[in-house]
């Protein structure tokens, strides 16, 4: 059975229309899950996501070209889509308690995704699916898999780019990101490390796929090419660059000139995705843009489809099952962590045994970015040892709303250190209840210079080396013990060239951890450590 456009299908149970109930459902979901959006919200402040400001347009901009085929079907509603709500909640509960905004982002989107269910039915959402997975274009990358997948591309388009440099016969060396044309020296930056194309464009060949009345082959051909296109136009532009640069000056790789070549980079892939949908679509007969779903109805028709559906039983069960889940994760939001008592890090000792410290200053910059509670940093030599050791502390009374450990695999890697041979190790007798202390071996190397690096996550009592497992013991602790206090402690020396260098560079680390172990339990507190107030279950509301 069908019903002609704009004519109200026989399914609603109540008078208002069913639309504008989804409506209040989003504006509900907003404020429930109103740490992720805001975290969201400031993201898309940054280069790689200003394009996602339209995104919710551009989903509803795809619903409207399909207005005429929901009309045809009834918004019966589903109580399947609760499953998708209640997902999303939980979700949610897990981001909040671990401080991971890309999981509660998550939940948000497949909430959205369940009210759409719940409200009009699977009927009509296998006809609007493409604006519905469009939403999550939303969701920012987490900064661990922001930074390696921005380290990866940078070595990517240095490496073709000079392959480019070398078909115009340039002279060029490359070391790393490092682009050496003899009187200068580019260094192939975060910034220029494609991603700044990519995320816009993925979106973009995402929305074209959905538009495009191809076969899904064809489609899935024109969203996934949006990945390769941006690597090697990006590649290219480096390269163009480094040419201009080798005949004209540094002057072409700055200023007005660098930003203009990237707006062209952008816009020529654009213009490729287009060609590629103007040869498959010449190939079927058609042209291209009788190939383009975009005809939308008139305002009257659009509004006259969506409010003369109305409200049936499944979305009124839906409605109550937001404002109650809602309702709960008010606490979530507001109540406060145990915060347990420490000795500040002004107290940690300089002298420890035969080592000699001296504190350093942390610049504020990466104060502003890491947003610890308390951080050491020094510099502690022992003239039998050889080179010194570098000790690091980044303690956090409370790892919510965004305020966690950095990890260094995510923080060196940015910083411009290669990250090599990373694994887990044991170093035996260290600690004094005579259990080995993990921790996560790494060396680093940036041109010459190599480093030795231990670190590991002290977490409520917990050696932890695991990113994962510290993330997952945050929502344990924080939902049974009210904490989610922790701290990240790193030290890191130099490896000499000689050829036991690294061996030596192994014992100097693990003789300076038996020398700090017995000092952290005043700095870090254990499991049971007393707390500095009461806590209180629900918080301040």
């Amino acid at each position: 059975m069908t019903a002609s456009p704009g004519k109200a299908a026989p399914t609603g149970h109540a008078r208002w229309p069913a639309t504008l109930l989804l409506a209040v459902l989003i504006v509900v979901l907003v404020f429930a899950f109103r740490d992720a959006v805001l975290n969201m919200w400031k993201n898309w402040g940054k280069e790689e996501y200003n394009h996602c400001y339209l995104i919710p347009f551009v989903a509803a901009f795809l619903i409207a070209t399909r207005s005429r085929e929901l009309a045809a079907v009834p918004w019966s509603g589903s109580r399947s889509g609760l499953w998708l709500v209640a997902l999303g909640f939980l979700l949610n509960l897990f981001g909040v308690m671990s401080s991971v905004f890309t999981i509660s982002q998550i939940g948000f989107v497949i909430a959205i995704w369940g009210c759409f269910v719940a409200v009009w039915g699977w009927p009509a959402v296998k006809i609007i699916w493409p604006a519905l997975v469009y939403l999550v274009f939303l969701v920012p990358l987490p900064n661990f898999l922001q930074v390696k997948l921005t380290a990866g591309l940078q070595l990517i388009s240095t490496q073709i780019g000079v392959a480019v440099v070398r078909l115009a016969q340039v002279p060029v060396y490359v070391e790393g990101n490092v682009i050496d044309l003899g009187i200068y020296q580019l260094a192939v930056a975060e910034a220029c490390s494609g991603l700044r194309y990519l995320f816009p464009l993925m979106s973009f060949g995402f929305l074209c796929a959905a538009l495009f009345r191809a076969p899904l082959w064809q489609r899935a051909v024109v969203f996934l090419s949006s990945v390769p296109l941006t690597v090697l136009m990006n590649s290219v532009r480096i390269g163009i660059i480094s040419i201009l640069v080798s005949y004209y000056g540094v002057e072409q790789a700055e200023g007005f000139l660098h930003d203009f070549e990237g707006w062209v980079v952008f816009m020529a892939c654009v213009a490729i995705l287009f060609l590629e949908m103007y040869i498959m679509a010449r190939l079927s007969g058609r042209g291209l843009l009788a190939s383009l779903e975009m005809d939308t109805p008139p305002l009257a028709e659009l509004w006259r489809i969506f409010t003369a559906q109305g409200i049936s039983r499944a979305a009124v069960t839906a409605a109550a099952v937001v404002l109650v889940a809602s309702a709960a994760m008010i606490p979530m939001h507001e109540r406060e962590d145990v915060i347990p008592m420490r000795s500040s890090f002004a107290t940690f000792p300089l002298v420890l045994g035969d080592w000699r410290g001296q504190e350093a200053a942390v610049d504020q910059s990466t104060l502003d970015t890491l947003k610890a509670d308390d951080t050491f940093l020094a510099l502690y030599s022992n003239a039998e040892k050889g080179p010194p050791v570098n000790l690091w502390f980044a303690y956090y009374g409370s790892q919510r709303s965004g305020r966690s450990i950095h990890s260094p695999a995510t923080c060196l890697p940015g910083g411009g250190w290669q990250m090599q041979d990373l694994r887990r190790i044991e170093v035996e007798n260290v600690r004094a209840d005579g259990q080995p202390q993990p921790v996560n071996r790494s060396i680093i190397a940036m041109g010459d210079a190599r480093q030795l690096v231990y670190y590991w996550f002290s977490q409520r009592g917990r050696q932890l080396t695991n990113e994962y497992v510290v993330k997952w013991f945050l929502f344990w602790d924080g939902l049974t013990m009210q904490r989610t206090d922790g701290a990240l402690v790193r030290v890191v020396t130099p490896i000499s060239d000689d050829a036991d260098g690294e061996a030596e560079a192994d014992q100097r680390l693990q003789e300076f951890m038996r020398q700090i172990d017995p000092k952290l339990a005043y700095f870090l507190p254990p499991r049971e450590a007393a707390a500095q107030a009461e806590p209180s279950l629900f918080g301040s509301l």
